[in-house]
Order: C-alpha cells, then sequence, then structure tokens
C-alpha cells in the first residue's frame, strides 16, 4: 500500500502520547458500560462499529457541538484509476453539513473486529483518498488523520504530505478520555 501512494511511512511509540485528555459525557460513559460486553460477545466488526466505535465518534461531534460532520457507511470513491473507491467505515469533515461529505476530510476511522493491522491499508487508501478529495475541492490542509479501530484498541495514524506516521501505541477503550483527546486534537489543529 505505502509503495502504491509512494508514501515513507515513519513509526513510533507515542505520536499522540502528549495530547490531553477529554473527559467523556456521563453519557458516553453510561452507554458504553452498557455496550461494550455485547459488541464483545458478539465479537463481529459490525457489532464493534454500531455498539462502541459510532458512539465515541458521535461524542467527538457534540464535543465540538456538532461543527463537524460524521458519515457512516458512506461511499468514498475519488479516484478509480488509483482504486480510491469505496465505502468507508466512518469519516470526519470540518464542515458542519451533514447532507453531503464536503471537504476537508480530517479523520477516517476502519472498524475491524480484532486484528488493527488488517485495517491498516484499508485505513491508509481513505486517508490518501481524504488527501486528493480535499485538493480537488480546494481545500488542501497540511495532514488528514486516521485510526484503525477494534472498538476496544485504537491506533492512529497521521498523513502529512507523502509522509504517513503510525503512533505504535495502541490505545485502549478503557483510556477513552485519551483516545477523545487524540481525536479532539485532529480536529482542532485542523480547524
Amino acid at each position: 500500500m505505502l509503495l502504491a501512494f509512494h508514501l515513507e511511512k515513519v513509526a513510533a511509540e507515542g505520536i499522540f502520547a502528549d495530547i490531553a485528555p477529554l473527559t467523556p459525557s456521563a453519557l458516553l460513559t453510561s452507554v458504553l458500560e452498557r455496550k461494550v460486553s455485547l459488541a464483545t460477545t458478539i465479537d463481529t466488526e459490525k457489532a464493534r462499529s454500531e455498539l462502541i466505535v459510532a458512539d465515541v465518534l458521535v461524542e467527538l461531534r457534540e464535543h465540538f457541538e456538532r461543527r463537524i460532520s460524521l458519515f457512516s457507511g458512506i461511499d468514498f470513491n475519488v479516484d478509480a484509476d488509483a482504486d480510491l473507491i469505496g465505502v468507508c467505515d466512518f469519516l470526519i469533515s470540518l464542515s458542519p453539513w451533514q447532507a453531503f461529505v464536503e471537504a476537508p476530510v480530517i479523520i477516517l476511522v476502519a472498524a475491524k473486529n480484532n486484528n488493527l493491522i488488517n485495517g491498516l491499508g484499508q485505513c491508509v487508501a481513505e486517508m490518501v483518498a481524504a488527501q486528493r478529495f480535499n485538493a480537488e475541492h480546494g481545500n488542501d490542509i497540511p495532514c488528514v488523520y486516521g485510526a484503525t479501530t477494534s472498538g476496544i484498541d485504537w491506533l492512529f495514524l497521521k498523513l502529512a504530505g507523502q509522509t504517513l506516521h503510525m503512533d505504535m501505541a495502541i490505545y485502549q477503550l478503557a483510556q477513552c478520555e485519551k483516545i477523545l483527546g487524540i481525536l479532539a486534537s485532529m480536529v482542532a489543529q485542523q480547524a
């Protein structure tokens, strides 16, 4: 995947380690207490996506008072010749317009069942697609972020130009405030 898009990979532990945590709302805490065990018992990508990941990302949207848009399962067909077509598990745009995706797309999240590494190729391709989408729409922001997650474990990425930064630290849902802090910092850095 990296070779196909001529990306340089920089992997380091703790790229997002210094990000301030963001305390989850009582509602998110309660919802996760009710849903996490169900999602992990069902143990499918769809269950984890719907019962955990969606709630974390809705919390992020609410934190920003709905000034960002959140899409789930949306077609994101940017460049068929480069095979940058397909459905994104989750996509966040800096635009508050919820009817359709507008640039800049800032965060892509690939939800996977239990293997974060299996989601890396999908997430990186979506990040490259977002980078091209943003440029084509005159909103070429300095970087696009990504995450691959099982709902319980989260691995974060940053694409700046042709350099892909991968944080080798795995953040656990038990650190929900850290995960929310990282996601919020991704939005705040682009706003």
